[in-house]
């Protein structure tokens, strides 16, 4: 599942050959030199290779870099919440893990950069709630529990249309089996592109 966006009409190209948008928020622009860096020299983003972005991104927080390549997911991985110094290095470092490191996917070549298309979600605190009516899948991310098993889901993504759809994705995303009670979590996400 990818998350929803507008079709990128006012793209071009920038400077380390990813796909730019002119207003391009800086927590994507972060994103992309960390998967470049680590795409094209093999090494982690250093903060001090962007000051400028990482002085601009303020706070802590939970969040999610996803990948898509022609319109189709191709990386994505985050934190529901913070475990970095702070979300710069939240960014950084699953920026890297969502183009290297998603199991679903073999990691990125430097022939693909030009293609990619980038977002980042930013999650705010997940509060729990007593059952699936208090969920949105268009507005909130849900997140499922059972003992220690855990699953995720962003909100508005393609393709998942109705709260039960929602839970059932990120339950089977976790391994909980039909039947297993279950917690759950919400959550909104700031995206950006």
């Amino acid at each position: 599942m990818e998350p929803k966006g507008e079709k990128d009409n006012t793209s071009n190209a920038i400077p380390g050959g990813m796909r730019g948008e002119k207003g391009e928020s800086d927590l994507v622009k972060l994103a992309k030199r960390s998967i470049e860096a680590i795409v094209r020299e093999g090494r982690l983003l250093s903060r001090s290779d962007c000051p400028e972005l990482v002085e601009k991104i303020k706070g802590s927080a939970g969040a999610f870099v996803s990948i898509k390549k022609r319109g189709q997911l191709r990386g994505c991985i985050g934190t529901f919440r913070p475990t970095r110094k702070d979300l710069a290095d939240e960014i950084i470092y699953n920026a890297v893990s969502a183009c290297q490191h998603d199991p679903r996917f073999p990691p990125v070549r430097e022939d693909e950069l030009e293609e990619l298309e980038i977002t980042v979600d930013v999650l705010e605190e997940p509060e729990p709630v007593p059952g699936p009516e208090f969920l949105d899948p268009k507005e909130y991310g849900v997140i499922v529990k059972s003992g220690p098993k855990t699953g995720l889901l962003l909100p508005d993504l393609e393709g998942v249309d109705t709260v039960e759809e929602q839970i059932d994705i990120a339950r089977r995303k976790a391994g909980i089996m039909p039947g297993e009670p279950l917690q759950l979590f919400r959550f909104r996400v700031s995206r950006h592109k």
